[in-house]
């Protein structure tokens, strides 16, 4: 039951992360529900990798973080996306 609780509320912290990233970073993103969603755990991995180098440089842990660090990563990777996949390509 634990393991399940764990992935409901990774699901749904990833959803939210993902949301407010896709509010904040301005331009087009054709993303659905599920990949918004898997756009806020990943969020919430890179969340948990800047923050341990920021607060706790000599401890590195691959994990999630909390919300706020959720929000923070979702907005890091939706903005490398967004620049990634928005390229304008110049015609000859």
């Amino acid at each position: 039951m634990d393991v399940l609780w764990n992935i409901i509320v990774l699901l749904v912290i990833g959803g939210i992360a993902g949301l407010i990233a896709r509010a904040i970073i301005p331009g087009k993103q054709d993303l659905g529900i599920g990949m918004t969603i898997a756009l806020g755990i990943v969020g919430s991995v890179v969340g948990n990798l800047l923050g341990s180098l920021i607060f706790e440089p000599h401890r590195f842990e691959l994990g999630t973080s909390g919300i706020i660090g959720s929000i923070i990563g979702a907005i890091v990777v939706l903005g490398i996306y967004v620049m990634a996949t928005n390229r304008k390509h110049v015609t000859r």
